[in-house]
């Protein structure tokens, strides 16, 4: 193990004790599939059409599918290479963030082509009604006027809107962004940065053979590449590995800042708060109890001086933001989803779409005690017992996706790296051409 890292160890035994919880995931994975599509069939209804993934199956192809079978099978080929002792850090960032952004435009444009980039923002799409443009004009008198009366309009706003923190819109306004285009690129150009900075969280918690593993399969994560181009997420994505790369820093002044970048998050996403658990779990399992006490009452102070200074500077009540949002939940589309089946749904969702390969590796790391795993695991059965998400957990757990990868990269060998990451972009390039996925 390399000095400094946490997890990287060999497993704790052999047998079934070692595939033990890989197994057991696997069971609860293939029995939530199961009942899903045979409650369906027998016309049980249970909150989507594919429960539990949000996704339809509605097979399409565009010629630009073709380039992006292409572009995948030589992505696959050549990443390997990238381990490589001769590929310096610098390059490897620069290298991964480029790939990355490639392989989510080209599979983002083998369904629609380019217009599939921006079509889930746009009209006449469906869910275009539920985004962020259609919210804008509320904010024509003014940032703090929208700011100071967001609690109040919250529940007239479309559900992207209110179901989140006023951030991206705040963020839209100032960047005079109000198309579909516009709105598609600052996404897309946001979230690819997500690629290189899993990197730089790998190497704080594994050293750099194991981080390098873990970038190139978040660079090929099914969920990542798909919702990468369709989805605002995809920039809460790189908010949120930003906020735990800070938080779990070895360098006292970059993890100064730790606090303060996952209060920001949170202006976009109320989810990234469980950045914050996630990284009380690790600073816990690396540095003892002591430290994660102080990360943890360092973000709560954080989070209280944000929402303080902004609560004076605009009058943003954050507590009636959030009630705003619980109350469009209770009543909207998730009110009709039985908790007991998205008790497991949710998380199922997430592993699924994440990547049949990551979620096996996950669950492996996590029966193999690797820190990163266990802490990632603990804030998926936190938030599924508490039903904070039930459904849409492929788009909503975007942020979630860099840490599976980190501690995946834990449990794969890395002479199956390639192998691994075929798999992973050809359950990208199926789904994407097999189904609708909305996002």
């Amino acid at each position: 193990m390399e000095a400094g890292t946490v997890g990287v160890r060999p497993p704790r035994a052999a047998g079934l004790r070692t595939l033990g919880v890989p197994l057991l995931g696997s069971a609860v994975i293939a029995a939530t599939l199961a009942y899903g599509l045979i409650a369906r069939a027998q016309g049980v209804e249970l909150g989507t059409s594919t429960p539990p993934l949000l996704y339809a199956w509605r097979p399409f192809a565009h010629p630009l599918a073709l380039l992006a079978a292409a572009l995948a099978a030589g992505a696959v080929a050549g990443s390997p290479r990238l381990l490589a002792r001769t590929v310096s850090p610098l390059a490897f960032a620069g290298v991964t963030l480029a790939g990355g952004l490639a392989l989510r435009l080209a599979l983002g444009a083998a369904r629609g082509g380019v217009d599939g980039w921006s079509d889930v923002y746009d009209f006449p799409n469906p869910e275009s009604a539920s985004e962020y443009l259609p919210a804008l004009p509320g904010l024509e008198l003014g940032t703090r006027f929208f700011l100071d009366t967001f609690a109040e309009i919250g529940t007239a706003l479309p559900v992207h809107a209110v179901g989140h923190p006023p951030g991206l819109l705040t963020l839209l306004h100032v960047l005079r962004i109000d198309s579909a285009e516009g709105l598609a690129a600052l996404t897309i150009g946001v979230g690819a940065l997500s690629v290189p900075l899993t990197y730089l969280l790998a190497r704080e918690l594994l050293g750099e053979r194991p981080a390098r593993v873990a970038t190139l399969l978040y660079m090929f994560a099914p969920s990542a590449v798909l919702h990468g181009v369709t989805s605002a997420d995809a920039l809460y994505a790189t908010l949120g590995v930003l906020a735990a790369v800070t938080l779990l820093a070895r360098r006292p002044a970059l993890r100064a800042l730790g606090p303060p970048a996952l209060a920001l998050a949170s202006f976009f996403s109320y989810a990234h708060l469980a950045v914050g658990a996630f990284a009380a779990v690790v600073a816990w399992r690396r540095d003892g109890i002591r430290r994660a006490l102080v990360l943890s009452v360092a973000c709560a102070a954080a989070l209280a001086v944000f929402y303080g200074l902004l609560h004076l500077a605009t009058g943003f009540d954050p507590v009636g933001a959030i009630r705003s949002a619980e109350m469009v939940y209770r009543e909207g589309v998730a009110s009709g989803r039985p908790y007991a089946f998205w008790l497991f749904g949710s998380p199922v969702a997430f592993l699924v779409a994440a990547g049949l390969p990551l979620a096996w590796l996950g669950l492996r790391a996590l029966g193999a005690g690797n820190t990163v795993a266990v802490a990632l695991f603990a804030v998926l059965g936190v938030s599924a017992v508490l039903g904070f998400t039930k459904a849409e957990t492929e788009r909503i757990y975007l942020f979630l996706v860099p840490l599976l990868c980190v501690g995946a990269a834990t449990a794969l060998p890395e002479r199956h790296v390639p192998a691994v990451l075929g798999a992973l972009a050809a359950q990208a390039l199926a789904t994407e051409l097999l189904f609708r996925t909305v996002w």
